[in-house]
């Protein structure tokens, strides 16, 4: 019988290490799926094509998979969306966790982080119908379906994960660091922004990374109000077309096995390296914010 407790927990530490590593197995075999099927495009057309200005994959005159503007909406939309998103994520959880009163911030991070739950969809509806209109009449333009449009919408969806983990980062800078100052004459201002928001810096960033590879893999918002015009573009009042637009637009529709098929794997699998770049160094900005914590 004495025995039993070490094989119990044995098995049970076996248990834990499966939960651990499906996640990790999950996203080994994804990347392993993707590159199955869309490695072997890069045998059927040319480099040149690939890395053309061109995304015209059924041309009568000859397909052209070029990724250019492609990766040139994404990243548009997202720095767009990042540029608008930042100062309200930062300065929201900078008033949470310095200025508000316990009842304030018991109610208010709750309400910014119901935000995130909101269908895509819901947003891309709101943004066809009232906020494309309104771009389209502010700016004069034919049309309202811009990377505007979709940079506003992302931001809003950006918000919420911003906030929440910058509100984190903020309230692990020890309180040591607000006593000196306070008790070297510094206001309660200065000592937020010369002192807390500094210290607080790598958490700060990891959240921004964060909410970046939160917008950066979003489909139905960008899909519906950015105008899917496949285009180089630097303006954010142009139409453009995101990657993960592209495959949710035309993948149910390709033949399978066709070279369409593998260019839309390759989007996918570009997607995803970037996606998975931008939540690494999130995570090495988390952990020196952790260590800065301890110290």
């Amino acid at each position: 019988m004495i025995f039993w407790p070490r094989i119990l927990e044995r098995g049970t530490k076996a248990l834990l290490f499966g939960c651990a590593s499906a996640a990790t197995l999950a996203v080994v075999l994804i990347f392993g799926f993707l590159a199955k099927e869309g490695l072997p495009l890069f045998g059927e057309v040319s480099l040149s094509n690939l890395l053309g200005a061109r995304w015209a994959p059924i041309s009568h005159k000859g397909a052209k998979f070029g990724l250019q503007p492609l990766l040139a909406g994404t990243l548009l939309v997202t720095f767009t969306a990042t540029l608008l998103a930042l100062p309200f994520g930062i300065g929201g959880a900078v008033y949470v966790a310095e200025f508000a009163s316990p009842r304030e911030r018991a109610w208010l991070k709750p309400l910014v982080e119901l935000l995130a739950g909101i269908p895509s969809v819901v947003l891309g509806f709101f943004g066809l119908v009232v906020l494309g209109p309104l771009v389209k009449t502010l700016f004069g333009l034919p049309s309202g379906l811009t990377a505007l449009t979709g940079a506003i919408l992302l931001a809003f969806m950006a918000v919420p994960t911003i906030l929440s983990v910058s509100e984190d980062a903020l309230r692990a800078v020890p309180a040591s660091y607000r006593e000196a100052s306070l008790a070297l004459g510094a206001t309660e201002w200065e000592t937020t922004w010369r002192v807390i928001v500094p210290a607080a810096r790598s958490g700060l960033v990891a959240a921004l990374m964060l909410g970046v590879g939160r917008v950066v893999g979003e489909t139905m918002a960008v899909m519906m109000c950015t105008g899917n015009a496949a285009v180089v573009t630097g303006s954010p009042l142009s139409s453009v077309r995101t990657m993960t637009a592209t495959v949710a637009a035309e993948m149910g529709e390709v033949p399978f096995g066709s070279e369409h098929y593998r260019a839309l794997f390759v989007v996918g699998l570009v997607l995803l390296t970037l996606t998975f770049g931008i939540n690494l160094v999130a995570r090495r900005f988390q952990e020196r914010a952790g260590a800065g914590g301890r110290a």
